[in-house]
């Protein structure tokens, strides 16, 4: 059996869905759906995001059981960079002091792994990482 990635659902407080509309126009993915209760966002590969209302208003605890985080792949350092600059006019902060480079994560001596680590105002882990030649 072979099986692609399709969708990730996301609940989250509807007063929130700009922020996650104008991150993921800034990411380059598309707006598949989009109405007062509900965003969805496509990428090239088919693959989507959506976003929505909880049915259970509960707190997040991303190292608890579960999902801790989803992280999207920049293209270059200077990508993440820009991706700080963009959260910084969300009022978003960087996390675990990022932007970064992690050594440790790097597969090869001669590459890198650069992240910025933030959360969303629904207290969402997302990473922003370049892979690849320093």
């Amino acid at each position: 059996m072979k099986a692609d990635f399709g969708h990730i659902q996301f609940n989250v407080d509807i007063k929130n869905l700009n922020f996650y509309h104008d991150l993921m126009i800034f990411l380059g993915w598309r707006i598949l759906h989009q109405s007062n209760n509900m965003l969805g966002c496509g990428y090239v590969d088919g693959s989507s995001l959506w976003f929505t209302h909880p049915i259970h208003h509960v707190e997040n605890d991303y190292d608890g059981p579960g999902m801790n985080h989803i992280a999207f792949h920049a293209e270059s350092i200077d990508d993440v960079n820009e991706a700080v600059m963009f959260l910084i006019t969300k009022k978003i902060s960087a996390l675990v002091d990022t932007p970064r480079h992690r050594p440790e994560f790097s597969i090869r001596p001669e590459d890198t792994y650069y992240q910025v680590m933030f959360e969303t105002p629904d207290k969402i882990l997302m990473e922003i990482v370049y892979i690849g030649p320093k």
